[in-house]
């Protein structure tokens, strides 16, 4: 409808244009107002949807079973527990059956912080771009293995390599074990110029574990074997070896080992600088029960360039024949 002037001012002395107007903007201020409130309810929904999914972020952790591998969630939760506290997240650990998984689901982000050995290590920031490996034992850096023999072989402990197991029943730990396989292998092809394949004449087997080569020795069901030095001396302790059977035959030279190592994707889950806050986490644990888990006693900072010697033993050593 459209007024002309003399229609109009009749309304304004009436105030019902006026009153109009005054209804016309009211209106307009109260939508103005519901919009500014639906905009500011959405920013923030969407900030506490930001907030809410960060909160709800959890940091997996897994570590390779070089151990008793039923007994992972009891041995390793104080570590989560630990880190949960020191840096105010949820942190769950999830086990792995085996060397090759632990690798496998840090590849596929399952887990996104892990406890590796020296080679497993490697291979999962091979297959990550980004990965970072934060820390290891103090004692990690000058590791070692041991190579053991049942007493009945009539073996005992030499300053060179034992160069009489070639004609032995021998077992390593896992295929991808750095102290129970890669490094002992690598020793014994530098002693001897061949590989493991040429260089027994028996063939060799693969425990699974360190606790599980030691037992077998131990047990005379193979000769002798490859095992991480601390694995020996704690069956030792606890009985569970026996010092009159299994002995240590020889020891490796020193080498770099185990090793935390930490995936990318933790900076996009908890923020820029979040592996730095780690690490120092890490760094700083004095809690008993954690390095008790990781059976250290104290942990110091590394990086990838720290294991480069692993790696390059590694590209040497293969068991494919």
């Amino acid at each position: 409808m459209h007024l002309t002037a003399d229609e109009i001012r009749p309304l304004f002395k009436n105030n019902k244009l006026r009153y109009s107007m005054k209804s016309i903007m009211v209106s307009a201020l109260l939508g103005g107002a519901a919009l500014s409130l639906l905009s500011s309810c959405g920013q923030k929904q969407e900030t506490e949807t930001t907030t809410t999914s960060k909160s709800d972020a959890v940091l997996r952790f897994s570590a390779i079973p070089d151990e008793d591998t039923t007994a992972q969630q009891a041995r390793f939760q104080p570590v989560a527990d630990y880190l949960s506290k020191k840096l105010g997240i949820k942190v769950e650990f999830v086990a792995s059956p085996n060397y090759g998984a632990s690798v496998q689901k840090f590849e596929g982000g399952d887990i996104q912080l892990a406890w590796f050995g020296g080679v497993t290590g490697v291979q999962a920031r091979q297959k990550v771009e980004g990965a970072q490996a934060l820390v290891s034992g103090e004692a990690d850096l000058k590791f070692k293995s041991y190579f053991i023999a049942n007493t009945s072989t009539g073996l005992t402990r030499s300053e060179s390599f034992p160069e009489a197991i070639k004609d032995l029943k021998f077992t390593y730990g896992s295929q991808n074990s750095t102290s129970g396989c890669i490094m002992p292998t690598h020793f014994l092809m530098e002693a001897s110029g061949k590989t493991p394949q040429d260089f027994f004449s028996k063939e060799f087997g693969f425990s699974g574990s360190h606790d599980k080569t030691a037992e077998l020795v131990n047990a005379g069901t193979f000769e002798a074997g490859a095992l991480n030095f601390k694995t020996y001396e704690k069956g030792i302790a606890s009985g569970k070896l026996d010092k009159e059977k299994c002995i240590v035959i020889w020891e490796t030279p020193t080498y770099a080992d185990y090793n935390m190592t930490a995936h990318p994707i933790l900076e996009e889950q908890f923020g820029a600088g979040f592996l730095k806050k780690l690490q120092t986490a890490l760094v700083e644990c004095d809690d008993p029960a954690a390095l008790g888990a990781l059976k250290r006693d104290k942990l110091v900072a590394v990086d990838n360039a720290t294991f480069d010697g692993i790696a390059s033993v590694m590209a040497k050593v293969n068991f494919k024949k």
